[in-house]
């Protein structure tokens, strides 16, 4: 079976749901996650870029002490909090989060998933689970800058419509209130770990925009 949906059958018998691994489309099984995830406009919201939320958001809720529950919460989160992707922002995360709550439906957790998919949208919260996924998800923004470049270039992909004028003032506009946020990340392992190169790589693809910060 597929990390992709692996990772989703074990987060759902976590919580006590049921799946059958030779039937994806079963009750609370992945259904169509892979199939969404490798749809070919994506350039960056792909299957490398849900596990490595996934796996960051793992990491950070182990880092504070979360229980396997809420692992497991995060985990789903995690892996539907792009599964609808058409650039329609809020859009999509609604309709990912419709998606995750019809997925889940007789879990306990199931709003619980839809609500953490749903913040992502505004990226802004108060809840302390959610805030682990939020963090999880700018992950990239502090890696290293051969990876940075790879994820730039996947965005722009994404965007590939858009004239090159249009596009730098709207990156730039986006890369401007990431690097005005003190802190950007909220979670302390996720600040301590991750805050000082990201903040390094926005001012960088600022100024290569001819946009100093």
């Amino acid at each position: 079976m597929r990390e992709l949906e692996a990772r989703w059958c074990e987060a759902v018998a976590e919580l006590g749901g049921t799946h059958d691994p030779d039937d994806p489309d079963g009750a609370q099984g992945p259904g169509d996650l892979a199939t969404r995830y490798a749809e070919p406009h994506r350039g960056y919201h792909n299957t490398d870029h849900a596990l490595a939320v996934a796996r960051d958001a793992d990491l950070l809720a182990r880092a504070d002490g979360r229980t396997p529950r809420e692992r497991a919460v995060l985990a789903l989160a995690a892996l539907a909090h792009d599964v609808v992707y058409d650039g329609r922002h809020g859009d999509d995360e609604r309709r990912s989060a419709e998606w995750a709550r019809d997925r889940l439906a007789g879990l306990p957790e199931a709003d619980q998933v839809a609500d953490l998919v749903l913040a992502t949208a505004d990226h802004a919260s108060d809840d302390p689970l959610t805030c682990l996924l939020l963090d999880a998800d700018l992950a990239v923004l502090a890696a290293d800058p051969d990876v940075y470049e790879r994820y730039r270039a996947a965005v722009r992909a994404e965007y590939a419509h858009v004239p090159d004028d249009a596009w730098r003032v709207g990156r730039a506009n986006v890369l401007r209130a990431l690097a005005r946020r003190d802190p950007l990340y909220v979670t302390p392992h996720a600040h301590e770990r991750w805050e000082a190169r990201a903040k390094a790589n926005l001012a960088a693809e600022l100024s290569s925009l001819g946009d100093p910060p």
